[in-house]
């Protein structure tokens, strides 16, 4: 069997090594000096840690790590909770209304975003939400929501029905069963509903170009986007300015990633 398959070992490899080219180049120019114009496939002569401290001070990245944190931190509570108050009774009740909602859900997945900018930009303006903590968690809430809502209806049937039924015998309310039994056991999905809509959120440009428009409310990827000017650019901070960017994330990753592959396979079941 392993003769069988080396060849997918190989292309594992391969597929990784493509991935992280991105990374490697992003920590060379990261480390290289403004004006050194050796190739970023080749490590600097002398690193430049200088680009880190400039990032920092230039980029105004410390006000744009703030507001990253706070609207992924406040984004991600909430789609876990909707998510997952939407999906139990998706998941119980196996009706045929239920199974047109799922399939609207899945629908709303295919749709790109950016083909309701325009309608959603108008709203959000009469709502006097634009550059705002809430008007911007609204909006990565509600395009997240429909594969938080997928990965715990498929998480959450895969759990015995027998556990509803012996706590509704021993007098627990809907809500009761909910909160005390059925969330608890939704550890791996949730890390996988973290990762996957706290990275989307973490690393979004489009939403938050249109609708966070002043300094204060700037994030890491507008920061980081600041280096790139009309009248001069700085590849080599902005390199900088991203791999900070991606440490945090990268971080939350490693501790989450036995939760997140479980989650994955087991909303895969069914």
């Amino acid at each position: 069997m392993k003769k069988k398959t080396w060849w997918k070992t190989l292309l594992a490899v391969i597929i990784a090594l493509l991935h992280m080219i991105p990374i490697y180049i992003t920590l060379v120019a990261s480390f290289t000096r403004q004006g050194d114009f050796r190739s970023y496939w080749l490590l600097p002569k002398k690193f430049f840690f200088e680009n880190y401290s400039i990032a920092v001070k230039t980029g105004g990245m410390m006000v744009a790590f703030q507001n990253t944190i706070i609207i992924t931190f406040l984004s991600a509570i909430l789609i876990v909770l909707i998510g997952a108050m939407a999906a139990y009774p998706l998941a119980r009740n196996r009706s045929k209304l239920n199974k047109k909602v799922i399939t609207g859900i899945l629908a709303v997945m295919m749709i790109p975003p950016l083909s309701l900018l325009v309608p959603l930009y108008s709203v959000m303006a009469s709502l006097k939400a634009i550059s705002t903590y809430w008007g911007i968690v609204i909006v990565q809430v509600a395009f997240q929501l429909p594969l938080s809502i997928f990965l715990y209806t498929n998480f959450i049937k895969t759990i015995p029905i027998e556990l509803d039924e012996a706590a509704t015998l021993d007098g627990c309310s809907t809500y009761r069963i909910f909160y005390k039994i059925i969330l608890p056991l939704l550890k791996p999905v949730t890390a996988t509903v973290i990762i996957l809509t706290g990275v989307a959120v973490w690393n979004d440009y489009q939403f938050s170009l249109y609708f966070l428009q002043t300094p204060d409310k700037k994030v890491l990827t507008l920061a980081i986007y600041s280096f790139f000017g009309q009248t001069g650019s700085n590849p080599n901070v902005a390199a900088a300015a991203a791999v900070i960017a991606i440490l945090p994330i990268t971080i939350l990753y490693v501790f989450l990633q036995k939760y997140f592959v479980k989650g994955m396979v087991d909303s895969a079941i069914k």
